[in-house]
């Protein structure tokens, strides 16, 4: 049975693609060698020990072949660590054995014994398992390998494409895996982002069919009995303030993907009997900071209707989205504020409205205005509209 912390990363997952077509060029960089090795036995001065070269190659290639394409068994970046490490090797020895097999005259104006071809499969696996710092190091690594044993440090190292080629495709080749890794953990995040949204839609369902309703049943059933049962309504009311500030703040949490968030599910989450919510039909994307400073206000305004607007006060939630900024009302038809109430709760140094409300929406460059203080007063409600630009 396979270990759970053995089971293959999600980036050795999402470089296999690149693995595969690596190991597909091995193979025709192979093929390459050995018609090479045809080519070129003739000219060396012990061409038996080439042949048994060039049969080690073919070995560790298909071996190697096998195993750096496979990612369905544990330990895979492990194993592929040390294929990587054997194919340097492999490489460097047998650049080396070209002084073995051959004389001066022809290493020096020749390729090495594997071919240059065949030894990109080094740099090449470097740059996938460790990215384009590893896959440039392992290319000037084994360029210089291959100058030094053809004894080209001179004019020839900068007429020569060994360095230039070898470095290219470390650099090239690292890249691409960095890019295909940021995308598989992009992909990655969509599932659990997309996963938590529906495990959360579903336990705000069943929170508001069940504890949102009782609550919401015993703070009307407290008020209406009165007497000792009304300390139970408003104990009940708070919690169901609480709750639901609770299961925003969760939402929020529980978003760890993306640059941006819809903020329609921050708000239709405090629909209740008593509280409308109404939305566009189309997502609201703001940034996740902006979301959560919003949804916040919003809930803060909602606690302070269930708290001080009276037992059989209903509230509504609008939201609209004019393109240039967002216009978020919060509107009750309960007693009322009377006028100059906030400033002097403020004064006496009760910041909740200051803070949770008009700072929260002043830090997103917006405004927050209580209307019905200017407009109304006791009586008509309390309607609180916040301005928020889209920039």
């Amino acid at each position: 049975m396979v270990r759970r912390g053995a089971e293959p990363h999600s980036s050795d997952v999402a470089t296999t693609p690149l693995w595969r077509a690596a190991q597909a060029l091995r193979l025709v960089t192979l093929l390459y060698a050995v018609l090479q090795q045809f080519a070129s036995a003739p000219y060396y001065q012990n061409q038996r020990l080439s042949w048994v070269l060039i049969a080690l190659m073919a070995v560790w290639s298909g071996a190697s072949a096998i195993m750096l394409s496979q990612w369905r068994f544990p330990e895979v970046r492990r194993v592929r660590v040390w294929v990587v490490f054997g194919d340097h090797v492999v490489v460097i020895a047998l650049m080396a054995a070209t002084r073995l097999v051959a004389d001066y005259d022809w290493y020096h104006g020749h390729q090495t014994l594997p071919t240059t071809l065949w030894a990109t499969n080094a740099v090449i696996g470097a740059a996938i398992l460790r990215g384009p710092v590893a896959g440039v190091l392992s290319g000037a690594l084994i360029a210089s390998v291959a100058l030094t044993v053809r004894d080209q440090w001179g004019q020839d190292v900068w007429t020569d494409a060994t360095v230039p080629v070898l470095v290219s495709v470390g650099l090239a080749l690292g890249l691409a895996a960095n890019t295909a890794r940021r995308a598989q953990d992009q992909l990655e995040r969509a599932v659990r982002l997309t996963a938590a949204t529906e495990e959360r839609e579903r336990l705000s369902r069943e929170v508001h069919d069940g504890v949102l309703q009782v609550l919401s049943y015993i703070k009307r059933r407290g008020t209406e009995i009165g007497g000792p049962t009304e300390e139970l309504a408003q104990r009940a009311a708070e919690q169901e303030v609480a709750l639901r500030v609770l299961i925003t703040e969760t939402a929020d949490r529980g978003d760890s993907g993306g640059a941006e968030v819809d903020l329609r599910p921050l708000l239709t989450v405090h629909a209740t009997p008593s509280v409308f919510v109404s939305t566009p039909g189309h997502p609201v994307l703001v940034g996740r900071w902006a979301g959560a400073e919003i949804a916040a206000a919003v809930a803060t305004a909602l606690s302070n209707v269930a708290l001080h607007a009276g037992p059989d006060a209903k509230a509504y939630v609008l939201l609209e989205d004019t393109g240039d900024e967002l216009v978020i009302s919060v509107r009750d038809d309960g007693v009322g504020i009377p006028p100059g109430r906030l400033a002097e709760a403020e004064a006496e140094g009760r910041l909740g409205v200051s803070r949770s409300i008009v700072g929260r929406i002043g830090a997103l460059g917006g405004t927050a205005d209580l209307l019905t203080e200017i407009d109304g007063g006791v009586g008509f409600g309390t309607e609180w509209e916040f301005r928020v630009p889209r920039t």
